[in-house]
């Protein structure tokens, strides 16, 4: 199993992270998903703030059907970049860029 290392309080993203750092911050955002619900505001691609209450909870996720796959088709590749969440007011699977996170907002029980 892999370690994480322990992260700095306060932990916000940073435009100027190097490659390390954000993938640090990917790994963790990724691991404190499935253990709570999170606020996460991002930058989308058009340029427009998106604030979204998202999570990778397995109980609160929607069952999906698991397709076979295809022949001749390679599995898809798990980005170190982005992070695909379920979006807890839409009930819908969204996705967003590690890199456009501004703020994370989460508490724990």
């Amino acid at each position: 199993m892999e370690t994480i290392d322990v992260l700095e309080v306060p932990y916000q993203p940073a435009k100027d992270w190097t490659d390390k750092e954000w993938n640090k911050f990917t790994k963790w955002l990724n691991g404190m998903l499935k253990v709570t619900d999170m606020t996460i505001t991002f930058t989308k691609k058009d340029g427009t703030v998106r604030v979204m209450k998202c999570t990778l909870m397995p109980d609160a996720l929607p069952v999906v059907e698991i397709k076979p796959l295809q022949e001749g088709k390679q599995p898809r590749k798990e980005s170190t970049t982005s992070i695909r969440v379920f979006d807890i007011e839409k009930n819908e699977w969204r996705s967003f860029a590690t890199t456009s996170v501004t703020r994370v907002e989460f508490s724990i029980s």
